[in-house]
């Protein structure tokens, strides 16, 4: 168990962290020789500490030879350098008040030249605790509004987590329903329940209005439930409540008229009155029934006033956050069931992963405004972030002992703002994973196991990649321990970080690669398989010209398909790559399906191509190699050829062998110096290279770089492409768009082809028109 300040936690003295943080030592607290802007949210039993760092990590940099000169053809493409880069971190933290001065001496022991003078605080504890945090920190404490604290950090969760939010569904196979990140999440509800209840209309960054509220909150919970059950902790009175039985206190519908009360259409266990049957029954009423009952008698108040002020306001969207929730699955089922009740489903309650970090949050931010924090974006980062855990007693029976849903964020700042693609049809109901492995039981083991087998694979390419670095070994093994550890964290808790995905065991195995400094596992095998790509380029390019237009067509598409089987994250795949190095893209061909594919609209496609040519293309690009140069490029020069220009997105940072910007920029150079057409599209501005803003072999279509948005704008893109098992079929399968679509992959994983209706090398050739136009294309596909 973790620790604060150096104790032991095999001694019977000092205070430690264990109730609260229950991870490795070095894991809390983080990077505080680099921290500063400190805010504070005391609450009656809860601490939530938030402070910003500067992060130093590895970042792997691609720098071009100057290839004007004769050069052998052994000489290296270009040169690859590990450098050092600082980025921004947001750290909060939470543990129990019981421990607050242990914690403020270890920050004191561990700051080094903060230029913080000032601490941000806020909640009902900052004035309780203002000297001791002053004399202990030497930091003058500023205590800034409760509302406007929790407001600011709630906005902020929102556009910036992914995930964030989640409808609470009791009985469903997946306790969580995660929504997806709204663009425009103005106006809504916040029904913030502490001692009494505040409720809030939100209608912009900065516009609010506390429009009502109530007495009767979780100190009314608390307090009565003190007086009934002599139990004076808030926790225990919840693990109470989660063993009763309410229909022993309360008085039903049934009780009353001995069924249902049909003609005003009340069910018969529907409650009638809150502890009815205590007034005439002559017995004993045990704790756990009397805590359970006012536990539905206060969450069903709640949700009924929530409901009308709501519907009084028109609004659909209410989040409800505060003490009183706790992540306590009776409370979140009381007050959605409550929800659906009243309004018939016309107005959804709403939990937050990170509803206890909102007042934080917010005095963070308000002592931040100078560095305009909201002019970036943030990411969580999964390496450093404790998971949601399960809320139900009998999944996890220690959960109600811990000191809260949630114990420790990261969030890092982005290097670039990220916003919708705007050619989604309709970015309120885009959905980037075609399959939630939170409902999908059979396939959340399968890919589990999945990413565990590979592990060995993934960590020997890490240490290949730093052959010069001698402590490589120690930091891989710890890479290995912490990746093993969220899989086994996510065997158990699926719902950990939100909606678990394909995508999100990706990004998260990436983030703790970039934890342990291998920014780019694959380096050292995208510069070689570039390099023998570039050799055959103009042999492929000779050959595509040679033969008619329809047959070229053909060949253009069957060797973007076979490129895209050169896919080091497919472990079919970098199998036959580790054996046969030299297998090669005429092999590659001979693998894919015959016709027709599993998914086929090439006839559609083809049709399509006799018509007037597209303005411009946007092509999300997929793997280094022969991927993007022997199969995306020709295609593209054909493009260019017909009158269409081309966008190219890739990647801003690396993931397994896929293209980054960097190295996309330098291979289209040394293509262009063997290839006029390529030479002219990039002359003439028709072939721009764009980077996405992502860092994952997966595409989220909303959150892209602000600058790919603008120039798909200023181009009026009319036809997107994306390539690729990762980006076309664990992501965006589904996704809708305004303009035509072109999704193209191979399948390269023999599960996921058994469950598709296919096999090992099957093809997915999804071209779509939107909706209202004609040659729409139904193909669809089940996984």
């Amino acid at each position: 168990m973790a620790e604060c300040g150096g104790v032991d936690s095999n001694t019977s003295s000092g205070h430690t962290m264990d109730k609260s943080i229950t991870l490795p030592p070095d894991e809390i607290f983080r990077n505080l020789e680099n921290a500063k802007r400190f805010a504070i949210d005391i609450g009656g039993s809860l601490t939530k500490l938030a402070y910003y760092s500067t992060v130093q990590h590895k970042v792997a940099k691609v720098r071009s030879f100057d290839h004007t000169a004769k050069e052998a053809a052994c000489d290296k493409l270009y040169e690859i350098s590990v450098q050092e880069e600082v980025t921004a971190r947001l750290h909060f933290i939470k543990f129990e008040n019981a421990y607050i001065e242990t914690c403020l001496d270890f920050i004191k022991d561990h700051l080094v030249n903060t230029e913080t003078k000032v601490i941000k605080a806020t909640g009902g504890g900052a004035h309780k605790f203002k000297e001791l945090i002053e004399k202990k920190l030497g930091l003058k404490v500023d205590k800034e509004d409760e509302m406007t604290c929790l407001i600011k950090g709630c906005n902020f969760v929102l556009k910036n987590i992914p995930h964030e939010a989640f409808v609470y569904a009791k009985h469903a196979d997946s306790e969580f329903r995660f929504q997806t990140t709204n663009p425009d999440i103005f106006p809504y509800l916040l029904v913030n329940i502490g001692s009494g209840v505040s409720i809030v209309k939100v209608e912009s960054e900065d516009k609010f209005e506390r429009i009502g509220g109530s007495s009767i909150g979780g100190g009314t919970f608390w307090g009565l439930g003190a007086l009934l059950t002599k139990t004076k902790r808030f926790d225990e009175l919840l693990q109470l409540a989660s063993k009763g039985q309410h229909t022993s206190v309360d008085m039903l519908v049934k009780d009353i008229y001995g069924g249902s009360y049909g003609c005003l259409g009340l069910t018969g266990d529907l409650i009638a009155s809150s502890f009815g049957k205590s007034a005439t029954a002559d017995k004993e009423f045990s704790k756990e029934d009397m805590a359970k009952s006012l536990l539905h008698m206060i969450s069903n108040d709640i949700g009924q006033l929530a409901c009308l002020y709501a519907k009084l306001h028109n609004l659909s969207r209410v989040y409800f956050g505060g003490f009183f929730i706790r992540g306590h699955p009776v409370t979140m089922h009381t007050i959605t069931y409550s929800i659906n009740f009243f309004t018939k489903g016309e107005v959804q309650a709403l939990f937050l992963r990170h509803e206890g970090y909102l007042g934080a949050i917010g005095a963070f931010l308000k002592g931040a405004e100078e560095d305009n924090p909201n002019q970036y974006s943030w990411g969580e980062n999964y390496a450093g972030s404790s998971g949601l855990m399960s809320v139900s007693p009998e999944m996890n029976p220690m959960q109600r002992a811990r000191s809260g849903t949630f114990d420790m964020l990261e969030m890092d700042r982005l290097e670039r703002q990220l916003v919708n693609l705007p050619l989604l049809q309709d970015p309120s109901s885009y959905i980037p994973d075609t399959v939630d492995l939170t409902e999908d039981a059979p396939a959340r083991e399968y890919w589990l196991y999945c990413f565990e087998d590979a592990l060995d694979g993934v960590v020997k390419r890490a240490l290949a990649s730093q052959p010069d670095m001698p402590e490589a070994a120690v930091r891989a093994e710890k890479f290995r321990q912490k990746y093993l550890h969220k899989l086994q964290t996510l065997r158990h808790q699926p719902f950990a970080y939100g909606s678990l995905t394909v995508r999100s065991l990706l990004d998260t195995r990436e983030h703790c690669l970039n934890e342990f400094n291998f920014p780019d596992p694959y380096s050292k095998i995208k510069e070689r398989e570039n390099d023998v790509a570039l050799r055959y380029y103009q042999k492929a390019v000779k050959a595509l010209e040679e033969l008619s237009c329809e047959d070229r067509q053909f060949a253009l598409v069957r060797g973007v398909l076979a490129g895209n089987v050169f896919d080091w994250g497919a472990k079919a795949v970098s199998d036959v790559l580790e054996s046969d190095p030299e297998f090669g893209f005429e092999e590659a061909k001979r693998q894919l399906e015959e016709r027709p594919w599993l998914v086929d609209s090439y006839d559609q496609w083809l049709e399509r191509l006799k018509g007037p040519p597209h303005k411009c293309a946007l092509f999300f690009v997929d793997n280094s190699g022969v991927d993007i140069i022997l199969g995306v490029m020709p295609f593209v020069r054909e493009l260019l050829s017909r009158g269409t220009e081309v966008v190219l997105a890739s990647n801003s940072g690396p993931a397994l062998n896929d293209v980054t910007n960097g190295e996309l920029q330098i291979l289209t150079e040394r293509i262009a110096a063997m290839d006029p057409v390529i030479q002219a599209g990039l002359r003439e501005d028709r072939l721009t290279l764009v980077q996405s803003g992502s860092s994952s072999p997966c595409l989220d279509l909303s959150r892209l770089d602000k600058v790919l948005a603008m120039v798909v704008r200023e181009r009026q893109t009319d036809l997107v492409i994306i390539e690729g098992m990762g980006r076309a079929i664990h992501t965006n399968y589904y996704a809708m768009l305004s303009c035509e679509s072109l999704k193209m992959a191979v399948i390269k994983n023999s599960w996921l082809a058994d469950r598709l209706g296919g096999k090992l090398f099957s093809v997915v050739f999804k071209y779509e028109v939107p909706a209202g136009r004609p040659d729409q294309d139904d193909a669809a596909l089940t996984p």
